[in-house]
């Protein structure tokens, strides 16, 4: 990062269709750390979280639980809100797209771009997927109606839109993407910077078919629309600073923004329409922004369904709020998906936290008692362990610009613990107890002085992670950890004469597992291999299609399965799908089901479907196959 006089760093505001999990905390916790160590080093710091409450998919989940959008949205906002409180996350603003004064910033924004011609109405008609409030092209759709991001499927649409203008802005962001290099890692921009080179299209911004959303200026007198919930939520990086209000002055002082952590699965939105619209309006796009992976638990993707997914205060209350932090931030390099599993939690805050640190505190507080009354001093340290100091200076330079600016924070931490290798090594190598015992007191009393000093080298870098924690531990080493104290350490001060402290350990050790197991639901319908392969399934193609009368769910198919004639399959699929635009697909049906009647026709076969909250969809080949291909 280099020294600057500022630093803005934001989480994505998360959605407020479910209540926080593993992965919001596990990017809010990169987030605070990030800040903490920015302050820590006397930065002037402006950290900014949220939520994101308008949409499409927030209107339907409250009517389904009987609320307005907003009661819905102040409701699952507040436990985001609550949950950073009681984990002390140190944010400066916690900013909601219901505030006043977002609305009023997104609709400044909108009526600039407007103005400049980048905004025009025209009509949308294609897929969009509700899940992910987005719209969908046609050639990356997965078996022709999938979302190819969350795999549900889409709807088709066609209302009134207006546009955002983003084809006019192509060169210009893949010049910032190739010369500014401004994602992390480095091997996610590939990706976008592909997106992008294979053509983008304008941006729908606005809706019709639901009002629970931002209404467009009233310059503009359009009433029936709504802005879209991306060009909504990505402004409240501004709109937090007052972008849009009477005092702008907290824009002119931290944008542009240093660092935008957010999940993968966002990325292209903050790296290709996200600066778009700040070119659009005049702003300088953001320095950085780095994309994590996601979590699984025990190997398995978690669902509601497999009852696995982790809540993390539940986590934070078994084991402590800091030892999950550390377990998050050490556990995975960023970027690259992590697996949670209490056993590996546990391991760290044993082996990392336990041994390695805790116990060597532990070591020098029982030395300093025994032989030196808890008299600590460093007068003697370089005269006699010079190389284990210089080491550790070593692995202190440039440490924060190598691994914490890179978002690399699990190898910061891995660096710290090369200092406490450091120190253990000393202790086992030099033995005080027989530097004691041969009368080398001097020497003995430098060596302590010299883990004293090891140790503070890693409590000041790991307060940010730990803070807390680290506080104890400084406490006992005769500090307080603070920007001055931080400075002093980094710079290579040595501690000053104290008398140690005895504390508690700080990690008691672990004996088993404190959380409540997994219940895995109990699946009773198994079917053995050979049970599996009496099901015939083959592929079909819709030859006729018609309403069968009466019947409100009903349609009359002939399917072709490369026999003699084409069978008569009766579906209950008329709520999902018009007869014609059936006629010439193709379609999965098990074949050896024995004919039924409905309706007082006979249907031999059934189609293959899958049905959730978004809709039915058919199952179809990827490709169009032979009729009667068996599908194995």
């Amino acid at each position: 990062m280099g020294e600057c006089k500022k630093y803005y760093l934001t989480t994505p505001i998360y959605y407020v269709n479910d209540v926080p999990h593993i992965g919001h905390a596990y990017t809010t916790i990169i987030a605070d750390t990030i800040a903490r160590y920015s302050r820590l080093k006397g930065i002037d710091t402006f950290f900014l979280t949220g939520t994101d409450e308008h949409g499409q998919k927030i209107e339907e989940a409250a009517k389904k639980r009987g609320k307005s959008p907003k009661e819905y949205a102040d409701e699952i906002s507040a436990k985001f809100k609550e949950l950073w409180d009681e984990f002390e996350i140190s944010y400066d603003k916690f900013i909601r797209t219901t505030d006043p004064e977002h609305i009023r910033g997104v609709q400044k924004a909108f009526l600039e771009m407007y103005k400049k011609g980048d905004i025009y109405k025209d009509y949308y008609e294609g897929h969009y997927c509700v899940s992910c409030e987005s719209f969908v092209a046609p050639s990356q759709l997965v078996n022709e109606e999938l979302c190819p991001d969350c795999g549900k499927p889409t709807r088709i649409i066609k209302e009134e839109s207006y546009f955002f203008r983003l084809s006019k802005y192509q060169d210009k962001i893949l010049d910032w993407l190739k010369n500014k290099k401004p994602i992390l890692p480095e091997s996610k921009a590939n990706e976008v910077i592909r997106f992008v080179e294979e053509g983008l299209k304008d941006l729908s911004i606005t809706r019709t078919s639901f009002e629970w959303g931002i209404k467009l200026p009233k310059e503009i007198n359009d009433p029936k629309h709504v802005v879209y919930v991306w060009l909504d939520a990505l402004f409240n990086y501004l709109t937090a600073l007052g972008y849009g209000s009477d005092d702008e002055s907290m824009v002119n002082k931290y944008w542009p923004a240093d660092l935008h952590i957010v999940g993968k699965d966002i990325l292209k939105f903050h790296a290709v329409y996200w600066p778009a619209f700040l070119m659009s309006i005049g702003y300088p796009l953001p320095k950085k922004i780095a994309a994590h992976g996601w979590w699984t638990r025990d190997g398995e993707k978690m669902s509601k369904s497999k009852g696995n997914v982790i809540n993390p205060k539940e986590v934070a209350d078994a084991y402590g709020i800091e030892n999950f932090r550390y377990f998050l931030l050490r556990e995975v390099p960023f970027g690259a998906d992590g697996d949670f599993s209490e056993r590996a939690l546990i391991d760290r805050i044993n082996n990392d936290l336990g041994n390695d640190f805790g116990n060597l505190l532990n070591r020098i507080i029982g030395m300093a008692y025994k032989y030196f009354d808890g008299k600590v001093t460093s007068k003697d340290v370089e005269k006699y362990y010079i190389n284990e100091l210089s080491e550790a200076r070593e692995i202190l330079k440039d440490l924060e610009q190598r691994t914490l600016w890179k978002m690399q924070l699990h190898k910061f931490l891995e660096e710290l613990w090369k200092i406490l290798s450091i120190g253990n090594k000393a202790i086992d190598t030099y033995k005080p107890w027989e530097l004691v015992k041969n009368g080398e007191l001097e020497k003995a009393a430098a060596l302590i002085g010299l883990i004293a000093n090891l140790l503070a080298m890693v409590i000041v870098n790991l307060h940010p992670v730990m803070p807390k924690t680290t506080q104890k531990a400084a406490k006992a080493l005769g500090f307080e950890i603070n920007a001055e104290s931080f400075k002093n350490i980094m710079d290579g001060k040595l501690l000053e004469d104290f008398v140690i402290e005895k504390i508690p350990p700080l990690f008691p050790k672990i004996e088993k597992p404190l959380m409540k197991p997994v219940e895995k639901k109990e699946v009773d319908n198994l079917i053995t291999i050979d049970e599996f392969f009496k099901v015939e399934l083959k592929i079909g193609e819709i030859v006729e299609a018609e309403d069968v009368k009466k019947s409100k769910k009903l349609l009359r198919l002939m399917v072709d399965l490369g026999e003699e004639k084409p069978r008569q399959i009766v579906a209950g699929i008329k709520e999902y799908y018009n007869p014609q635009d059936l006629v010439g697909t193709q379609v999965c049906v098990v074949s050896n089901l024995k004919p039924a009647k409905l309706m007082g026709m006979i249907s031999e076969g059934m189609l293959l479907a899958a049905k959730d909250e978004n809709g039915l969809s058919l199952i179809r080949p990827e490709k169009r196959k032979k009729v009667g291909t068996p599908i194995k």
